[in-house]
């Protein structure tokens, strides 16, 4: 495994770099300290710069239009894009694009025609829902939204938790129960359009970051059989795939968050002084600034060794549950000790801390909780015979 770069990847992580210190954090100071999105104006002038970089929608596939940007680089992007205020829900703001799920590359023809060529186009955008009211670390077992086949159309009846930005979707990529008596084999998607008879948006449900998320439910809700995903049936093995490559980049972003915390904490501890002496040269602080690095440094090591078996075509499940705990947990003991260093400032709005403090929290939570990775690693460690590391 070397991870020395490339000419390439050099320039284009720089050119990322630059884009996000010079063009992105510049703008922060004028909006809310909450915000997750630029003034049109910066919106439409930016989106039209990452374009020009070759870097609009990254994590589209070449043969699906994308910069063919392989996953390596994406996940040292990811990082590199997390790194302004807003960078953990909103990085950059959207403006290198919002590509579709993953889920929709294995789509019909006439599926990708309606769905995922919109969505690459920016015309159309889609939600993701798998997790119910009943419970979601464990969705093979908690999914309760029931689907029966009803000739060439499917009766749908349920509710989903946690669906992010379905209040402002065209369409979702939902998983239903097709058949009760095989479990994770009884599971399909289905790709709803949001103005389909019987669905609804519940609630939005507030949590602890600046954003929301949403509650549906599904009455009655009639989906033409043409609308499923795949196969009938084979709807979890296609999420599962879909949570385990994400997991990657949606680790390194916490890094990104984690890597400019850090810096604005070791500026301020050299610069700051204390009994006449700067805040650096106490070993306290000494010690918080080097476990800040131990832990960006452990994590952004396993995010590449997830992302370097995935691009090679490797079992990665393991790499890549490793790393959304080792990166989620992580992170969040940095932006902790760098609101310490800082002190009271460290609390205030003033600085990202505070934001980046609660986003990171539920980065424990979203993508597969830290307990459910430990299983998902030790299910591997303890069935080694089988071949799945």
């Amino acid at each position: 495994m070397d991870f020395e770069l490339s000419d390439e990847q050099r320039l284009i992580i720089d050119n990322v770099r630059r884009f996000i210190r010079e063009e992105i954090r510049p703008l922060e100071p004028d909006l809310d300290p909450d915000a997750f999105h630029l003034k049109p104006e910066d919106h439409e002038r930016l989106t039209a710069m990452t374009k020009e970089m070759g870097l609009y929608q990254m994590d589209v596939p070449e043969e699906f239009g994308g910069p063919g940007v392989d996953t390596v680089t994406r996940t040292l992007i990811a990082e590199e894009i997390s790194q302004h205020r807003a960078g953990l829900y909103a990085p950059a703001y959207g403006v290198f694009g919002h590509g579709p799920q993953g889920q929709l590359y294995n789509a019909s023809e006439e599926q990708k025609e309606k769905y995922l060529w919109p969505t690459i186009r920016g015309e159309k955008s889609g939600f993701f829902g798998l997790s119910e009211p009943s419970g979601g670390s464990d969705p093979a077992r908690a999914i309760q939204t029931r689907g029966v086949r009803d000739g060439d159309e499917w009766v749908i009846n349920g509710s989903k938790l946690w669906n992010s930005g379905a209040d402002t979707a065209d369409y979702g990529i939902v998983y239903v129960r097709t058949d009760p008596t095989k479990g994770r084999q009884g599971i399909t998607a289905f790709i709803i359009d949001t103005d389909t008879p019987g669905f609804r948006v519940e609630r939005l449900v507030q949590v602890l970051r600046a954003h929301y998320t949403t509650e549906l439910s599904f009455t009655d809700m009639r989906v033409p059989h043409e609308n499923v995903l795949g196969e009938v049936g084979g709807g979890f093995a296609l999420a599962n795939d879909y949570l385990a490559r994400n997991r990657i980049p949606y680790s390194a972003a916490g890094i990104g968050v984690a890597v400019n915390a850090h810096e604005i904490a070791t500026d301020w501890a050299k610069q700051r002084v204390t009994f006449g002496e700067p805040l650096a040269s106490r070993q306290a602080i000494q010690w918080m600034l080097v476990d800040n690095e131990i832990d960006i440094r452990s994590s952004r090591w396993a995010c590449l060794a997830a992302a370097d078996k995935a691009e090679k075509g490797l079992p990665f499940r393991f790499e890549s549950s490793m790393a959304k705990l080792i990166s989620t947990e992580g992170a969040g003991r940095v932006v902790d000790r760098c609101m310490q260093i800082m002190g009271g400032l460290g609390m205030s709005k003033e600085l990202p801390m505070e934001r980046w403090y609660r986003e990171l929290r539920i980065r424990r939570i979203g993508e597969g909780p830290s307990e459910v990775q430990r299983i998902v690693m030790a299910r591997d460690l303890l069935n080694i015979g089988s071949g799945s590391r």
